[in-house]
């Protein structure tokens, strides 16, 4: 069994034996199994790859949490004030990744985030359409959308 079905199994039991389901009970098992995994296992180098995404999985969930406060304060800010501040547009996002569940995932991040929109990758599976609300400088929209894709990259290969 691999390292993300043993830390299920050791949560899941955690879950049953301390009688408290509920999702934070299991969220704490799951750290819990993910530190005793860790110590137990940390001589496999099968299982190295598993113990690295961890800290890469929180920096990436606190990144997008904080990209998330950013755009809601900002389409917030817009809708509730006279002015509006909207430049709408769509760009061409040349992408890295390769298959198609992180093109999924990467598409599904940037559509949940306020502000911008995934619209369709090409054919060739190389490039991502995103519209945007508030377009300021190319560049920079494409660079803020490598960033994720690299943490999703980083964390789903």
């Amino acid at each position: 069994m691999k390292a993300f079905g043993w830390n299920m199994l050791l949560a899941l039991s955690w879950v049953v034996l301390s009688g408290n389901y509920t999702f934070s009970n299991l969220f704490g098992g799951m750290i819990l199994s993910y530190i005793v995994l860790a110590y137990v296992l940390r001589d496999r180098p099968s299982f190295e790859a598993y113990f690295g995404k961890g800290p890469k999985m929180v920096r990436f969930v606190l990144f997008f949490i904080w990209d998330l406060v950013k755009s809601n304060a900002r389409v917030a800010y817009d809708v509730l004030t006279p002015t509006h501040l909207m430049k709408p547009a769509v760009i061409a996002v040349p992408l890295d990744i390769k298959s198609d569940g992180g093109i999924t995932v990467l598409s599904n991040l940037i559509t949940v985030t306020p502000g911008s929109l995934a619209l369709d990758v090409s054919t060739d599976k190389k490039v991502l359409f995103v519209h945007l609300m508030y377009f300021e400088d190319e560049q920079m929209h494409i660079a803020e959308v490598k960033k994720l894709e690299a943490m999703v990259m980083d964390i789903l290969e």
